[in-house]
């Protein structure tokens, strides 16, 4: 059971890290207007924007200027969790 669930909350995690990335990546190419470069873009933003949107707003103390590190502190903030929720379930279980 305990092993199922691990493997859940990691599988979870995986998919959040590779849409960030998509985000992160896709940022650069997707412009404004109908193509599928836009619309996977806009996919991954719809996805990830409620784990990074309080991030970018707690990050706006500091200044970093033109440059967006939020998309790595939720990546990072992932990696933590994930390492601690699967802790915890092998504890439980």
């Amino acid at each position: 059971m305990a092993v199922i669930l691990a493997r859940a909350v990691h599988w979870f995690c995986e998919i959040l890290i590779f849409l960030l990335v998509l985000r992160a990546l896709m940022s650069w190419f997707a412009g404004s207007g109908s193509s599928p470069v836009t619309s996977i873009y806009r996919f991954a933003v719809e996805l990830t924007e409620p784990i990074v949107a309080p991030i970018r707003k707690a990050m706006s103390r500091f200044n970093t200027g033109a440059l967006d590190f939020s998309v790595l502190v939720a990546f990072l903030l992932i990696e933590v969790v994930e390492s601690l929720v699967i802790r915890l379930i092998f504890l439980i279980f």
